[in-house]
C-alpha cells in the first residue's frame, strides 16, 4: 500500500494539473511548423545550418515555414532574406499535406497555394539593413542558422545570420516570426544580437495591378494572384503593421515599399494576410477594416 505525506500528495496533484494544462494547450494549438531537406521530405527537422548561408535549393520550400489556420509563411534561406506567403481558401493546417506546393488535384479539393510572388524583394515583412547610403542584404555571412518551434498555442521560425558586414563592422541579425492559433496577425521580432545598434529595413513588395494603401502605421496591398506556381483566380491581401515612431524614413521602389528604422537593437512589427476565396475577409474593404482595427 502506497503512502504519501501531505507535501508529496500536493506535488503529485500539481504535476497532474500541469500535465493536463499542457495537454489542453497542445490540443488547441492550431499552428504548425515545416522544415525538411528536399532529399528526405519525410524527416522533419527542427534546425538547419550553413556556413555559406545558402540552403535555398537543398531545403524543402526553400527555408523554414510556419502556419496558422489562415495562411503560411516561409523565410528564404539565402541572401534574399525575403518572406513569402501561402494563401488558404479555408481555415486549417495544410503544409504537411501540400509542403507549400499543392498538386492540381489538391487545389481542386480546396487546398490553398503559393499565389504571392516575392521575387528579389523583401516580400511581406522580410528584413534587410540600411547602412546610411543603401539597403544591404543579410549577406555575405560567416554562418546562417534556421530553427522552428511549436509550443503552447503558437509556432515560430527563426533565422540567424552571423558575420554580416555593416558600417565597417560585423553584426549578427536574428529574425523570429511567430503565428498564433487564434490570431490572424503574425509577430515579427528582429534583433542585433551582438548589441550593436543597426537600422533595420522592412517593407512590402509591389505587385502588378495592386491597390496600395499607406496608413499612418501600416502598409496594405490587395492584388490578383501574381505568382505562377499555384493556379486559380484569386486576389490576395497583405499588410505590414508597425509603430510609426520606430521608423524614420521611407523608400518607394518600383518593386517594393520600404521602411527604415531608427537605430536600435531590437524591432517588432506585425504582418497578416487575407484573400478573395475566404469566407471572412474576402474583399479589400473588409481586409482594410480588419487591419485598421489592429
Amino acid at each position: 500500500m502506497l503512502k504519501f505525506c501531505g507535501g508529496a500528495l500536493i506535488f503529485v496533484f500539481f504535476s497532474c494539473v500541469c500535465l493536463a494544462i499542457a495537454a489542453n494547450f497542445a490540443a488547441h494549438n492550431r499552428t504548425d511548423v515545416s522544415l525538411f531537406m528536399r532529399e528526405a521530405p519525410d524527416q522533419a527537422l527542427t534546425e538547419c545550418f550553413s556556413e555559406s548561408g545558402d540552403l535555398y535549393r537543398q531545403l524543402g520550400h526553400h527555408g523554414p515555414a510556419i502556419e496558422n489556420p489562415y495562411y503560411a509563411l516561409r523565410l528564404y534561406f539565402n541572401h534574399n532574406g525575403g518572406m513569402d506567403l501561402y494563401s488558404k481558401s479555408r481555415t486549417g493546417l495544410e503544409l504537411k499535406a501540400t509542403r507549400w506546393y499543392p498538386t492540381a488535384a489538391q487545389q481542386r479539393a480546396g487546398f490553398g497555394g503559393d499565389f504571392y510572388h516575392v521575387g528579389d524583394t523583401v516580400g511581406l515583412g522580410g528584413i534587410r539593413l540600411w547602412d546610411g547610403d543603401a539597403v544591404r542584404r543579410l549577406d555575405p555571412v560567416t554562418a546562417r542558422y534556421g530553427r522552428v518551434v511549436s509550443e503552447g498555442s503558437s509556432s515560430s521560425m527563426e533565422m540567424r545570420s552571423e558575420g554580416v558586414p555593416y558600417r565597417g563592422k560585423r553584426v549578427d541579425i536574428m529574425v523570429r516570426v511567430t503565428v498564433f492559433s487564434d490570431r490572424r496577425v503574425a509577430r515579427v521580432d528582429v534583433f542585433s544580437t551582438l548589441g550593436m545598434p543597426v537600422q533595420f529595413v522592412t517593407g512590402i513588395n509591389q505587385r502588378h495591378g495592386q491597390q496600395l494603401i499607406a496608413g499612418d502605421d501600416y502598409l496594405l496591398t490587395w492584388a490578383a494572384a501574381s505568382g505562377d506556381v499555384a493556379k486559380g483566380a484569386i486576389e490576395v491581401g497583405a499588410a505590414l503593421l508597425y509603430n510609426s515612431e520606430d521608423f524614420e524614413e521611407s523608400i518607394v521602389e518600383p518593386v517594393q515599399v520600404l521602411r527604415i528604422s531608427k537605430p536600435c537593437k531590437q524591432l517588432t512589427y506585425w504582418i497578416c494576410s487575407a484573400n478573395s476565396m475566404e469566407s471572412e475577409l474576402n474583399t479589400l474593404e473588409s481586409f482594410k477594416n480588419f487591419v485598421e482595427a489592429h
